[in-house]
């Protein structure tokens, strides 16, 4: 076990954290899960720092963080979805990539025995989805039709993650992990 390891493991504790405080009917909770969705995002900004700096990248880690990441985003996904902040065809969407991304990873790890690391597209897919989400919960009065508009342009960022992991995945399935 190390620190960035540690942190990703810090980061889905904080998801029941989160969905606790969403919904706990204390004042201002949007604003304390938006808190706690911020600490979480730092966690994961600081586990992948520390273990590419300090060479500390483990193939556990490589489950971890993307796991804690999913398990966060898919929760702040459900719960503005039940509160109406968002549609629900945008949570089948996200749901769907996951599910998807999910599978496709046990595929590599089982042949393989390791995960690819993430890229750019998925890191900027995260910060994305990352400020849509803080801001529609905390301006809880943006109209329902903005509202669809940014978490659209989430989706569709989040969409080209997808294509570019697809690829990195049908390439590795065709053998050119070996090469590369």
């Amino acid at each position: 076990m190390n620190i960035p390891n540690l942190l990703s493991i810090i980061r889905i504790c904080l998801v029941p954290a989160f969905i606790l405080t969403y919904f706990s009917g204390i004042e201002h909770s949007a604003f304390w899960a938006a808190g706690i969705y911020i600490i979480a995002s730092i966690t994961d900004v600081l586990d992948g720092r520390i273990a590419r700096k300090y060479n500390l990248t483990t193939n556990l880690g490589r489950i971890l963080d993307p796991l804690g990441d999913k398990l966060m985003t898919l929760s702040v996904l459900c719960c503005i979805t039940i509160d109406q902040v968002i549609p629900l065809w945008a949570l089948a969407i996200v749901i769907c990539k996951e599910l998807l991304m999910g599978i496709g990873g046990m595929i590599i790890i089982k042949k393989f025995q390791e995960m690819p690391p993430s890229n750019y597209f998925g890191k900027s897919s995260t910060v994305v989805f990352f400020a849509v989400c803080v801001i529609l919960m905390l301006f809880r009065n943006i109209p329902t039709n903005i509202a669809a508009y940014m978490i659209s342009f989430a989706i569709v960022v989040m969409i080209l993650a997808f294509v570019s992991y697809l690829i990195k995945y049908i390439n590795i399935m065709r053998g050119e992990h070996d090469r590369k």
